[in-house]
């Protein structure tokens, strides 16, 4: 394992843990960019640990104000489809997941820009949670779905609720990498090496949350988002 990569990429997964703990989903999306350019041989699993992480911080810490009936419909869609999520890691190149990151991460930011009157029903909540076990189990992103769903709802209640839903689906995901044969002990090491990042991430972004207007922070992530994938999708299409 390369190291110093391993930890030069601890910056954008503590970058990613800022943004998440701030709007309550991001990590994955800074950070896998990154990831699958200079290391995609530990995508997804590496990301999925400390995705696991920080929502246990989050909980401990944080008000417990859950949805529970639409987490209770994301999840269970998410458990059904993450099979599926296993089939593409199985069956296309680090190259095309690269791609499909890429366009993952454009189509977020488009319906992130664009707002969507969804509301959290039982249908919405369910189909989120089945693109969420597809696309978190294939690239680790899987919240930004349901945090669509969940957008006119109360911050708190929205940053509890994706943490439960982050908890149990990268626990989801991890699982079925393991059984379908696509988990190695590298993306484990790694990722546990990006835990104490994401960590930190959540340290710094507690006084953050109290000074930085979160409109313009959030516009922010998004334009920086939309050069990553736009790098990613490039890179895949043309290495």
């Amino acid at each position: 394992m390369d190291w110093p990569l391993v930890l030069a990429l601890g910056l954008v997964v503590l970058a990613g843990g800022v943004v998440q703990s701030t709007i309550g989903f991001g990590m994955a999306v800074v950070a896998a960019p990154f990831v699958v350019l200079l290391a995609p041989e530990l995508m997804p699993a590496a990301l999925l640990v400390p995705a696991m992480a920080l929502p246990v911080l989050q909980l401990s810490h944080g008000t417990r104000d859950i949805a529970w009936r639409p987490l209770g419909w994301a999840l269970g869609a998410r458990a059904v489809f993450t099979p599926l999520g296993v089939a593409v890691v199985a069956a296309f190149s680090p190259r095309a997941i690269a791609a499909l990151v890429g366009v993952l991460i454009l189509v977020t930011v488009a319906l992130s820009v664009r707002t969507i009157e969804l509301r959290p029903t039982p249908v919405n909540a369910a189909v989120a949670g089945a693109v969420s076990g597809v696309s978190g189990t294939a690239a680790a992103i899987g919240g930004p779905f349901l945090a669509l769903v969940l957008q006119h709802e109360r911050p708190e209640r929205v940053r509890s609720t994706l943490a439960v839903f982050f908890l149990a689906g990268s626990a989801l995901g991890i699982g079925g990498l393991a059984l379908g044969g696509q988990l190695t002990g590298e993306q484990v090491v790694g990722g546990l090496a990006w835990v104490p990042f994401v960590l930190l991430g959540y340290a710094t972004a507690a006084p953050l949350r109290a000074r930085v207007d979160a409109d313009r922070f959030r516009l922010a992530v998004l334009a920086f988002c939309v050069v990553a994938s736009v790098v990613v999708i490039a890179r895949a299409v043309l290495g």
